[in-house]
């Protein structure tokens, strides 16, 4: 089965991070397929000094939903990633890397960890216009 990811980051040598994502993802978690073009977006959801890179990639896996969750939660972990209070009235924070599920296969996926296909296609453009470039 494939399932999309959409990576980003807005801290450090972003081109780096989303390339030390693909090599993790790609060895750790399931084989890359695809890869989408590099973009750069401003952040959503919180105030920033810096904009973000984001791209796509596809990977067969034989993995479930929530064990590609683990996983990838795992990569982000290990990248160093820190899950820090957002300041009041702002949703998110800068972060090293972000590993989003976007889709997985044609499944339709529901618990209170996951939410597949990720609520980011229907209420951020760029990743819907992401998806139609991939």
């Amino acid at each position: 089965m494939n399932a999309i990811l959409l990576l980003g980051s807005d801290l450090g040598d972003r081109n780096k991070n989303l390339e030390l994502a693909r090599t993790y993802v790609d060895t750790e978690v399931g084989e890359i397929v695809k890869v989408g073009e590099i973009i750069e977006t401003e952040p959503v959801g919180f105030t920033s000094s810096t904009m973000f890179l984001n791209q796509l990639i596809e990977i067969n896996i034989n993995l479930s939903p929530i064990k590609l969750l683990k996983s990838i939660k795992e990569i982000e972990h290990k990248m160093g990633r820190k899950y820090t209070e957002p300041l009041p009235n702002e949703k998110y924070v800068s972060r090293i890397i972000d590993i989003d599920i976007l889709q997985f296969g044609g499944v339709n996926y529901v618990s209170k960890d996951l939410v597949v296909p990720h609520n980011q296609i229907f209420t951020r453009k760029f990743v819907s216009d992401l998806l139609e470039m991939f």
